[in-house]
């Protein structure tokens, strides 16, 4: 298995983030239980908190968005390489793979059971159908390149078949439904060809 991203960059600041406020709100939650009753959070401390939260909501959307439109704006004018399916029959693919979303990232097996954290390798011009799920929450499973995406909810299944491109290159697969902090690097790779993945075999 390998990570083809990395732990680097917005998703790990924002994740030492999340954690750091859930260790400050639980340090603060014993000091107003077992302090002397005379102490009280100030209520401006209660309204920065809520306020840094809600930044911390805009940001991780921003980072996304921004990371998405600036990705969309280099790909070939193209209608679509791809379509979305509830239930595929009566078509032919060269492979299936299924897809499982969790906060934060993508794992993807092969027909083998062959795992991959992050990114995925097909080859120029294969037919292939993304079997999708999600194991916690609302997510999405966007192909910028197919102009294809797919909402996953817990206990369905989603869809989306594309046909790669003839030339070799990696392209994003991006979550674009808000799924908490680590929404804005949900990102995994679609490798075409012989580029490298980016990640460590583990």
């Amino acid at each position: 298995m390998y990570d083809a991203l990395g732990l680097e960059g917005t998703r790990v600041v924002m994740i030492a983030i999340m954690v750091a406020l859930g260790a400050g709100g639980i340090a603060a939650l014993f000091m107003a239980l077992f302090w002397p009753k005379r102490w009280r959070l100030p209520y401006s401390a209660e309204v920065g908190f809520v306020a840094i939260l809600v930044g911390l909501l805009f940001f991780a959307e921003y980072s996304s968005t921004k990371t998405y439109r600036a990705y969309e704006s280099r790909l070939p004018a193209v209608e679509s390489l791809g379509g979305a399916a509830e239930a595929p029959s009566g078509q032919t693919f060269d492979r299936e793979i299924t897809v499982l979303a969790f906060q934060w990232g993508f794992i993807f097996f092969d027909e083998d059971g062959r795992a991959s954290r992050n990114a995925v390798k097909v080859a120029p011009n294969e037919r292939v159908l993304f079997r999708i799920l999600s194991n916690d929450v609302i997510h999405g499973f966007n192909i910028p390149l197919a102009r294809q995406t797919a909402e996953l909810e817990p206990g369905t299944v989603s869809y989306i078949w594309m046909q790669a491109p003839e030339t070799s290159g990696k392209f994003l697969i991006q979550c674009l439904n808000y799924c908490g902090l680590g929404h804005a690097q949900m990102k995994a790779w679609l490798v075409v060809g012989d580029q490298e993945e980016g990640g460590d075999e583990a």
